[in-house]
């Protein structure tokens, strides 16, 4: 599902989504909770990674750069968010050279 896609979901709706990782954020008052922005040819979408999935996929959060997360569609007026659900990552890295 594109990002564009995901504007016309309610809130609740199982989702998958997927894109380029162009943002990871991990603020010390969140409690181990990762915050992602995926971006793809359409436009961008928030995900929301809690402690207990990144422990498990700790490998593919860190060092994707191209991400797949499937989750629950959370949505308050203009607040958009993709909640990734239990191993709902998946990702490809770079090319292995360090780039």
């Amino acid at each position: 599902m594109t990002a564009r896609d995901l504007e016309g979901i309610e809130n609740g709706e199982q989702v998958s989504h997927c894109g380029i990782v162009t943002l990871r954020q991990q603020p010390e008052t969140a409690k181990g909770t990762i915050f992602l922005t995926l971006e793809n040819e359409t436009g961008v979408a928030q995900v929301i990674v809690w402690k207990s999935l990144r422990d498990v996929q700790r490998h593919e959060l860190l060092r994707a750069r191209l991400m797949a997360v499937h989750g629950t569609w959370q949505r308050e007026g203009a607040v958009k968010n993709l909640v990734a659900g239990s191993n709902a990552l998946a990702g490809a890295a770079g090319r292995g050279d360090g780039e």
